[in-house]
Formats: structure tokens, C-alpha cells, sequence
């Protein structure tokens, strides 16, 4: 678990609008959201039924376009 601390700006009214964090927490968090993005990637591809192919063939297919 990623320890956040919370600290959020306000508006004049007093309604949280934006949340200020630590860098270090801030890189966790995108690092967090990029491995989900590949895992949803991953699902959706099994999902998809599609013959898988291999990088190298991926590569060459994409150098004879």
C-alpha cells in the first residue's frame, strides 16, 4: 500500500478542488496506473481471440509496411 498523506487545495468556498502529493507518492501511483493499463491490455488481447504472434514477426510485418 502506498502511504498518502492527504493535503488538498480549496477553493474560496472551501471545496476541496485539487490534492497536492509527494513526488515519491506521485511516481507510485502512475507506475501503478501504467502496470494496470498493461494488464487490461493483456485481458483484452486473451479476450480478443486472436492469433498471438511473436515480436519478430510483428517487427518484420511492420518493416515491409
Amino acid at each position: 500500500m502506498i502511504p498518502v498523506r492527504e493535503r488538498f487545495v480549496v477553493d474560496e468556498s472551501g471545496q476541496p478542488v485539487a490534492v497536492l502529493l509527494d513526488i515519491e507518492v506521485y511516481r507510485q501511483l502512475m507506475e501503478a496506473v501504467a502496470e494496470l493499463d498493461a494488464i487490461r491490455a493483456y485481458d483484452e488481447a486473451k479476450a480478443s481471440g486472436e492469433t498471438p504472434v511473436s515480436l519478430e514477426e510483428a517487427l518484420h510485418a511492420t518493416e515491409r509496411d
